[in-house]
């Protein structure tokens, strides 16, 4: 039998598989970077800001100025994180808020 080749799509984005985000802390604009696979649909996506200070996954004891960011990214974002995967917003909510 023969070896599955690896997609080159996720060598040249430097990541492990499909879905699975990966930091990119030299890019100029963009943080993230992830190939997105649903069904037979394959995408790179770069999303969320380079150096932002986001609210992260949400923390005991959070500042009620950080649960007011976090909503409000997501109230903002919510037509396309329900796009799902295939969304850089479904990311940047997963990933980075």
């Amino acid at each position: 039998m023969k070896a599955k080749k690896k997609d080159s799509r996720l060598e040249r984005a430097g990541v492990s598989g499909y879905n699975k985000p990966k930091r990119t802390p030299n890019h100029p604009k963009k943080s993230y970077i992830v190939v997105a696979k649903v069904g037979n649909i394959i995408k790179t996506i770069r999303f969320g800001e380079q150096g932002a200070s986001t609210a992260g996954k949400p923390k005991a004891g959070e500042s009620s100025k950080m649960k007011k960011k976090r909503a409000s990214f997501k109230a903002r974002h919510r037509r396309n994180i329900a796009k799902g995967k295939l969304s850089a917003a479904y990311w940047a909510n997963k990933v980075k808020w």
